[in-house]
């Protein structure tokens, strides 16, 4: 088994994405069809949504058609997207991970059809595919059962539909992004983790991979420890805005040594990567380092996918100062601190 395909195995799966015509449901609703939910997928819809899993579909035919009979089985609102079309699945699951921005491999899908399973994983080899008659099955597969349960993770599904309405009124505003940015009264709360953020902290360094600076992973017992110990910060951050919240969406773990603030970790949800929340949260740290009479340091360990913390941490006034190509040390020089920028974001402490 090659590494890439080692990795691919090991990914938790974010979104299962279905189809629906004799998977979801015993019958086809085109052809007049009023076919009912079949017992077990209704009772697995019901338990990976608990687990924070989302739900989508990439079903052939009409998109009006297929919604309303969803709506008629009270089965709509476990759905966050819905593709019905007549175009290539494969495409409909790309538009899926697109839209949910999150990695195709993380993405699920189930559909009776094995020629349809064989378009998707021929197309798409990240994405893990299932046969209908395995539906029940899927809740005791690994990659269906995180590690840990939060109460953030089960209203996952909610945080996204949040989320929608906020692309809606983005769509439908007629000024430049930024007025958008600043009509919604984004607040950032920053805060040191405590007992009750530990398995929340814990699921971020699994899940996060795109806006990760190290991508190191943090077991519970090693958050409570680095929480207890003075020469070690754990930082939390939630956002909320207008709409609601966002959620816990950011985590930063710093060393103390050395007259430094060392950022060994940040993350951020990729749920927020167009609200500039990595950068405040970057600023905010730097500040507070500055202020403490320390060096702000910062390692970054380059993937695939995470570049733009690069990117983001070049753009807070850090410069490489070590390159061993697989690890990259950054620094800001105390002398020369970077100007202090203006953001859409405001943030608090608690």
């Amino acid at each position: 088994m090659t590494a890439r395909k080692r990795k691919q195995k090991q990914q938790k799966v974010k979104c299962l994405v279905w189809d629906l015509d004799d998977t979801l449901w015993d019958g086809v609703v085109l052809e007049g069809d009023e076919p009912l939910p079949f017992a077990t997928a209704v009772k697995a819809l019901h338990t990976l949504d608990g687990r924070g899993i989302l739900h989508a579909v990439a079903s052939r035919g009409e998109h009006h058609i297929a919604a309303g009979h969803l709506a008629a089985q009270g089965l709509d609102d476990l759905f966050t997207v819905l593709e019905v079309s007549w175009g290539a699945k494969s495409a409909a699951v790309e538009r899926i991970a697109a839209e949910l921005n999150i990695g195709i491999d993380t993405v699920a899908f189930v559909d009776n059809d094995a020629v349809e399973r064989a378009e998707v994983a021929a197309a798409l080899p990240g994405v893990r595919c299932y046969a209908a008659d395995a539906v029940g099955e899927l809740d005791t597969y690994e990659e269906f059962t995180p590690e840990f349960v939060t109460d953030e993770s089960a209203q996952r599904r909610r945080l996204y539909r949040t989320e929608r309405r906020r692309k809606e009124a983005e769509t439908g505003h007629s000024g430049p992004p930024a007025e958008f940015l600043a009509s919604l009264d984004l607040v950032l709360t920053v805060r040191r983790a405590t007992e009750t953020d530990l398995a929340r902290a814990h699921e971020l360094t699994v899940r996060t991979h795109q806006l990760n600076t190290t991508g190191r992973t943090f077991g519970l017992e090693e958050l409570r420890r680095l929480c207890a110990d003075p020469g070690h910060e754990v930082i939390v951050a939630s956002l909320e805005d207008r709409f609601g919240s966002y959620g816990t969406i950011g985590l930063a773990v710093t060393a103390l040594r050395d007259g430094a603030t060392v950022l060994e970790l940040l993350l951020m949800s990729c749920r927020v990567m167009s609200r500039g929340a990595g950068a405040v949260l970057i600023d905010h740290i730097v500040a507070e380092s500055l202020a403490a009479g320390r060096r702000p340091v910062a390692e970054f360990v380059p993937t695939d996918v995470n570049r733009q913390m690069l990117v983001t941490l070049r753009f807070s006034g850090f410069s490489v100062v070590e390159d061993t190509g697989g690890r990259v040390t950054l620094a800001i020089d105390p002398e020369r601190p970077p100007p202090a920028r203006k953001h859409p974001v405001r943030v608090v402490t608690a």
